[in-house]
């Protein structure tokens, strides 16, 4: 009787492990694929502010390292190593969300594993500031 006990336990006990462990194997799996999908859908976050806004402040700050229409080629950024990243590559562009953008002009490209030579802008643009000239840099992509 208490080896047969011992046994239905044991098997409800693996029964139960192994359960768990498919359903963690799926959860995994799913985790594992969203990050794999092209970040485009992120876009619609509604987090961008007014790119003509952007624009002007982008023409002020930005043009001199990221060029005029975004290509990374200004009159300091065409002697800069490494280069500005262009911001016209869709694929690239398309691959980024709104949010990163924002947080990679607000603390700059070495916050994030960039070009030390992006400046982090929190101290000098305000957060709207910021959300304009990420929704005029979302443009530039397009």
């Amino acid at each position: 009787m208490k080896t047969q006990l011992f046994h239905d336990v044991m098997k409800n006990r693996f029964g139960v492990l192994f359960a768990l462990g498919t359903v963690l194997s799926f959860a995994a799996a799913f985790v594992f694929l969203l990050g794999t999908l092209p970040m485009s859908a992120a876009h619609a976050e509604g987090v961008l502010g007014d790119a003509a806004k952007g624009k002007e402040v982008y023409t002020q700050f930005c043009l001199s390292c990221h060029g005029a229409t975004g290509k990374g080629d200004g009159p300091v950024g065409k002697n800069l190593t490494p280069k500005p990243r262009d911001m016209t590559d869709k694929e690239r562009m398309g691959a980024m969300t709104d949010q990163h953008i924002i947080d990679v002009i607000t603390n700059g490209g070495a916050a994030f594993g960039l070009s030390p030579l992006m400046a982090p802008w929190k101290g000098t643009l305000n957060e709207q500031q910021i959300k304009d000239v990420a929704a005029y840099v979302r443009e530039l992509g397009k």
